[in-house]
């Protein structure tokens, strides 16, 4: 047997999906040494996931690259129900938007997995030396919880195992079209198999000790096995086949996203994807939960489709994938343990695809989490920030349960013949179900309860998962913001972007483009009618107070990097562009440089666009023109304090909390 060297790194992560790229991604540009390990030997080329919500896609243009996404992918803009007449045949009921309008820049896309897996690998080549190391199992974890509270130790020791080329490939089951069961609901998990067949041939072998974990590796997570966690939920009788086809028919609605009930033969949920691709989410009803998962081929998914889509025609000559899955709502009983290794994605909640929730919901949980470890490893933010990330996400997995619960329940049931059929799906109800889950699909109804890091009044246990993650004894010396001078602007919630203007060339910008994920906190400065002299008074005070050598500002950055490096400021005031000198605003707001002159990309203005419009930023915020305010955002731009411009010593309190005073 080969022993390797004992190696070292701040973050390991197993499993490169969409979650494990995430958390690699976040690495990446908080600049911390991280390897990502995965078990198969070669990306994703064909099927998995591929919606992609509106959150998620705010998230990609954080990172710079929801561009590239947003050209290669497929628009949904409108969802068609069809429901069965008197005489059982399917029509056309209603067209409802597929997004709710208004609500982000972005809307509801498709796109496979494999593109939006090539999209963050290239990202990472970009902008660091990470690589995803294939055809790796994890054999062994061990965590030293004496050295959990010690920021310099590496208390995990994982042992992992090198496979053949043969070991790491997934099997495919009695078809040359590339399949999906081996990551299905209803395949058995073959890493513990892995192993063994390793450790026969006696593989070469590396311990590597890492400061932090993440298992994003799926839903029969050896991470979690390891740990001891549970999933707690249940399981439903629902079977449901997935193709990815060209799709030769006479159906009108082939290339709108569309929910079928036939009257006795299930439902279908179509979703029209790139390239002339369309998936079809199928209901199985003559199948059931203990089908052996080798005699499901495309042929009895697509017999079944033709029957719910009957009397229309439904018939392919290219299939790019297909897979079948069980339908069970579970969520892990913890996401952490010792705040050292967590687990992400389908580790610690599965559900159906339908609603278009896993990959964006996943990627969401390493979105949240990685910038905290980025912050701690650095030595930035203190430990207790991690606490956050089982409260703020277990919450968000167990209402996405709730919601997909019943949608499923829905989707998956008879429709009702007649107002006296109890048995039967209220079709009504299925509509109204689906727009009210809109909001949720979409990825914007987050909603973090208050900690150190939301500054919102009330009980952090009960507005999260359960868990205590306040830290402050005394509730009287927490800070809680003033949610009243913002009304659009939630606690808790990410900012929303509007139209504003550059105040230096009149470029019109939406706001969410400058809150890049690059591991920076942001004061948020509503500087209001900036023409009154008292309001011009109000910041010019403000930017003194920021600019002294002992300000919130100056404490926790360090003294070698800029003064924006940590906590960047940005304004965007109420007055005529045309009446306001940037030059004029005090410095700290357009910081200068030596050798890049003045920063002319912190200060904004909610004027008239010439070519654009008005983006009525202040009316959207709910946000006083005249008076304004001040909003702390937190590096993945969820509000976390609210205050008048005053309101220096709360700004004070709340980075005390968080972040750790660099000498």
């Amino acid at each position: 047997m080969v022993q390797l060297e004992e190696s070292k790194c701040d973050l390991l992560i197993v499993g490169a999906g969409p979650a494990g790229l995430m958390a690699a991604t976040w690495a990446a540009r908080c600049g911390i040494h991280a390897r990502i390990l995965d078990k198969r030997r070669t990306k994703i080329f064909h099927g998995q996931a591929d919606g992609l919500q509106c959150r998620s896609l705010e998230i990609f243009d954080s990172f710079g690259f929801a561009d590239r996404v947003w050209k290669e992918s497929n628009h949904l803009l409108e969802m068609c129900l069809w429901n069965p007449d008197e005489t059982s045949r399917i029509r056309r009921t209603d067209t409802i938007p597929d997004t709710i309008p208004g609500i982000s820049r972005f809307q509801q896309v498709v796109l496979h997995q494999g593109r939006i897996e090539r999209v963050f690998l290239d990202s990472l080549k970009d902008y660091s030396e990470i690589e995803i190391e294939r055809g790796v199992v994890p054999e062994q974890l061990e965590i030293d919880h004496s050295k959990a509270d010690d920021d310099h130790a590496y208390p995990i020791k994982v042992k992992i195992r090198y496979l053949d080329d043969d070991e790491a490939a997934p099997v495919q089951h009695g078809t040359n079209v590339p399949d999906g069961l081996f990551r299905s609901s209803l395949a058995e998990d073959d890493t513990d198999d892995l192993i063994r067949k390793s450790q026969r041939k006696k593989g070469s072998i590396e311990v590597i000790r890492a400061k932090y974990l993440i298992g994003c590796d799926g839903a029969h997570s050896w991470t979690r096995r390891q740990l001891g966690f549970r999933m707690e939920g249940e399981q439903t009788d629902f079977v449901w086949g997935v193709l990815d086809i060209v799709p030769i028919t006479n159906f009108p609605d082939i290339r709108m996203r569309c929910a079928i009930h036939s009257a006795e033969s299930g439902s279908i949920m179509i979703i029209p994807r790139e390239n002339r691709l369309v998936r079809l989410y199928i209901q199985l009803k003559e199948v059931n939960s203990e089908v052996d998962r080798s005699k499901i081929t495309p042929e009895i998914i697509l017999k079944a489709a033709q029957n719910i889509i009957s009397p229309y025609k439904l018939a392919y000559d290219y299939c790019d994938w297909w897979t079948a899955y069980q339908i069970g709502q579970r969520v892990g009983n913890s996401f952490s343990c010792d705040d050292r290794v967590f687990l992400a994605g389908d580790a610690v909640h599965t559900h159906s695809p339908k609603a278009g929730q896993g990959m964006n919901v996943s990627m969401q949980d390493t979105y949240n989490l990685g910038w905290k470890i980025g912050l701690v490893v650095k030595g930035l933010a203190k430990r207790s920030i991690l606490r956050t990330y089982q409260s703020e996400r277990r919450r968000v997995a167990q209402d996405l349960i709730n919601f997909d619960r019943r949608f499923s329940r829905l989707f998956s049931g008879r429709p009702a013949r007649d107002a006296a059929d109890e048995a039967g799906i209220s079709m009504a109800e299925f509509k109204v179900a689906f727009e009210k889950g809109n909001m949720f699909a979409s990825g914007l109804a987050v909603d973090y309860g208050a900690s150190i890091l939301v500054a919102k009044p009330g009980d952090s246990a009960d507005q999260g998962d359960g868990t205590d993650v306040d830290t402050v004894t005394n509730s009287t010396d927490r800070v809680v913001g003033k949610q009243e001078l913002a009304s659009n602007i939630k606690l808790g919630m990410r900012f929303p972007s509007f139209q504003v203007l550059n105040q230096s060339d009149a470029r019109p910008w939406h706001f969410g483009q400058f809150l890049k994920s690059d591991g920076r906190f942001r004061i948020i400065i509503l500087a209001g009618n900036l023409r009154d002299e008292k309001q011009w008074k109000r910041l010019e005070d403000f930017g003194d107070l920021l600019a002294k050598p002992d300000s919130v500002i100056r404490r926790y950055t360090p003294s070698e990097k800029p003064i924006d490096s940590v906590i960047e400021i940005l304004v965007i005031h109420s007055a005529l562009r045309q009446e306001v000198e940037l030059l004029d605003i005090h410095e700290i707001f357009h910081p200068f440089d030596e050798k890049r002159g003045w920063d002319y990309e912190k200060v904004f203005v909610d004027d008239l666009s010439y070519h654009q419009g008005h983006g009525e930023a202040y009316k959207n915020y709910g946000v006083d023109k005249e008076r304004g305010c001040v909003v702390i955002a937190r590096p993945d731009q969820y509000v976390g304090w609210i205050g008048e411009i005053e309101d220096v010593e709360d700004i004070d309190r709340y980075f005390s909390e968080v972040l750790i005073p660099q000498v």
